[in-house]
């Protein structure tokens, strides 16, 4: 590695309203790019074309607001190539992708330069080893690679008080976000064509980014850290196997999974009914409209629904690129799916059957709170809370207890869905959203109820899932990087070419 200080020789500062220092006379902008200090680092990527040499400059552990509760993780790093294969590169007008390692609404530390959270799996796709990082493919794609810290459930001041609760990760997300637009022309990278991408929580939080841009509810929490006054909205949001849609997470889920017993058995099957009905009159108050004229997406008609447009396609895209010794196989081990010349064919109740159910009731806001998701909605002296009236009334007897006003509000912050149903006219304009069949995090409606809500939008919507792939399943990471710049026109040959 070797150390290079230089000045981004073409771009001009551009300074946003925001306080700034005054030192000998001079004005000093405490959320400035700092364009001067950097390494210059050397990786090797691999891609199914082979691999690649990427000679990039690394921006670490840069502050991103100017009152921060704590710079570990209200920081990022920005990783921009020079030159690929020996052949530079210009990325001052490159996608720029916003890189989320958030899993399980945990923090991400980026101390050191080094952003990684518990459970974070960090830009990998998780189930191939082929080929490097999403991020790295970015990278060599000529991308501008931004990786943000942020504050989560688990951090914990020396007081015992917490101050990374709900809605602490995506305040930070949008300050990050806006310390980029606050850097426009003096950080490399187009600024109006962001990408944020993450998988779990991250994809929650990615959508959340992407369906929330410029609310006016974060403004309060982000005007106290000092983030610059700038737009948060991005362009572009990818997201796998997003868990959002808390609030009604726990009745999707029975709705899929009611009958199927968990490791620890059958469930509570009245509890289950009332959850599964409460979910039936939520999914109709969406009056969301499926492809070709299918009708809106109700409790009765979304396996059918589910079978049609994501299921079945994905078995007959899997089968029909095995080997026929390997489908022959995979068939006498799966007897439920029945294939002829036309393809597969199988029953909703079989593949659920198939995947299996992982959790106990309810899913998310579970009696004991031991879910992360209790936990995101704790307070600074509160570990954790019910964030759903359903588990408040069943854990405390009282059928008439309602969660607090502040508490609902917190929930809606927290939920792309919530901005989406409310047509907000700055969500982003083109998604990715992928999830595995055999994922059994949530239910299979979460990631298409958002899929279908955009396409409803009018938003350009790229949604599959992975044949038998699991939580936070990723088969083509070369694919999100061919999206990325399609949607946003960008060529790194055509950028080199000018």
């Amino acid at each position: 590695m070797k150390r290079a200080t230089s000045t981004l020789i073409g771009f001009i500062m551009v300074l946003s309203p925001l306080t700034r220092e005054t030192t000998a006379g001079q004005t000093k902008d405490p959320l400035a790019f700092p364009g001067d200090s950097f390494t210059v680092e050397t990786k090797m990527v691999k891609t199914a074309a082979g691999e690649k040499k990427v000679t990039f400059r690394a921006y670490l552990h840069i502050p991103y607001v100017a009152n921060p509760v704590d710079k570990d993780y209200q920081s990022l790093n920005v990783s921009i190539p020079v030159e690929i294969d020996g052949k530079a590169v210009d990325a001052e007008n490159a996608p720029i992708l916003f890189d989320i390692g958030v899993g399980g609404y945990m923090s991400v530390r980026n101390a050191g330069g080094n952003p990684g959270g518990p459970g974070s799996g960090r830009g990998g796709p998780p189930n191939s080893s082929s080929v490097s990082s999403r991020s790295d493919l970015a990278l060599a794609a000529g991308y501008v690679i931004v990786s943000p810290g942020c504050r989560g459930r688990d951090n914990k001041a020396a007081d015992g008080t917490y101050y990374g609760k709900a809605p602490a990760a995506i305040v930070d997300l949008k300050a990050a976000v806006r310390y980029i637009r606050h850097n426009k022309g003096v950080m490399p990278g187009n600024v109006d064509r962001i990408v944020s991408v993450g998988c779990s929580a991250g994809g929650a939080l990615s959508a959340l980014l992407g369906a929330s841009g410029n609310s006016p509810l974060y403004d309060a929490y982000l005007k106290e850290i000092g983030a610059a006054d700038a737009a948060d909205d991005i362009y572009a949001s990818a997201c796998y196997s997003p868990i959002t849609d808390l609030e009604h997470a726990d009745g999707a889920y029975e709705w899929m999974f009611g009958p199927i017993p968990a490791r620890s058995g059958l469930v509570d099957q009245e509890l289950s009914k009332q959850l599964k009905a409460s979910y039936a009159e939520y999914q109709q108050s969406l009056n969301i409209k499926g492809k070709n004229n299918f009708g809106t997406l109700s409790a009765d008609n979304y396996d059918k629904y589910l079978l049609q447009y994501y299921l079945v396609p994905s078995a007959n895209k899997y089968l029909k690129e095995l080997t026929d010794n390997a489908r022959i196989a995979y068939l006498a081990n799966n007897k439920w799916i029945t294939w002829t010349d036309a393809g597969a064919s199988f029953t909703f109740t079989d593949y659920v059957a198939h995947v299996g159910r992982m959790k106990n009731l309810p899913a998310f806001d579970d009696f004991n709170m031991k879910q992360p998701e209790p936990e995101l909605f704790g307070n600074k002296t509160t570990a954790a809370r019910h964030f759903t009236n359903f588990s408040l009334r069943q854990s405390t007897g009282d059928q008439h207890a309602e969660i607090d006003s502040e508490l609902k509000t917190l929930v809606n912050m927290m939920n792309a869905m919530y901005f989406i149903r409310q047509n907000n006219r700055d969500c982003a304009v083109q998604w990715w959203l992928r999830n595995g069949t055999s994922d059994n995090h949530t239910s299979q409606t979460v990631m298409v109820n958002l899929a279908t809500s955009l396409e409803n939008m009018n938003r350009g919507v790229n949604a599959w899932v992975f044949w038998d792939g699991g939580h936070c399943a990723d088969d083509d990471p070369e694919g999100l990087i061919t999206w990325i710049g399609a949607v946003t026109g960008f060529s790194m040959h055509a950028e080199a070419g000018k």
